[in-house]
C-alpha cells in the first residue's frame, strides 16, 4: 500500500502561481511513477504531469507545458507541482497518484486538493 496526501491548494488570481505537494508513505520503494491529475466540475479527470520515480523523467499535458513544473524529492518521498501563469481553465480538484506496476494505470490516489483561479 502507498498512501498519498496532497497539500497546497487554494485560491489564486489568474496569472498567479501556486505550488502543490504530495507526500507519499508506505511501500514507496514500489513506486515507478508519480503523477498529477485534475478534474473540473462536469468534466472527466485528465492527466496533468508525471515523473518517473526515482529517475526524474517528466511528461506534461499540452495545456500546461511551459507553465507547470513537476519535481520530486526522493529523500522525502514527495512530489511537487509548481503552477504558474494560472488560468481560470486550470481550476479543478488536483489529485496526486502513484503507479507501482508497468502499464498506464495508476494504483494509488490522494484525496485531492482544490485549486480555484479567479479571473
Amino acid at each position: 500500500q502507498v498512501q498519498l496526501v496532497e497539500s497546497g491548494g487554494g485560491l489564486v488570481q489568474a496569472g498567479g502561481s501556486l505550488r502543490l505537494s504530495c507526500a507519499a508513505s508506505g511501500r514507496t520503494f514500489s513506486v515507478l511513477r508519480m503523477g498529477w491529475f485534475r478534474q473540473a466540475p462536469g468534466k472527466e479527470r485528465e492527466f496533468v504531469a508525471d515523473i518517473v520515480w526515482p529517475g526524474g523523467r517528466t511528461s506534461y499535458a499540452d495545456s500546461v507545458k511551459g507553465r507547470f513544473t513537476i519535481s520530486r524529492d526522493n529523500a522525502k518521498n514527495t512530489v511537487t507541482l509548481q503552477m504558474s501563469s494560472l488560468k481560470p481553465g486550470d481550476m479543478a480538484v488536483y489529485y496526486c497518484a502513484a503507479k507501482t506496476r508497468p502499464g498506464d494505470r495508476y494504483d494509488y490516489w490522494g484525496q485531492g486538493t482544490q485549486v480555484t483561479v479567479s479571473s
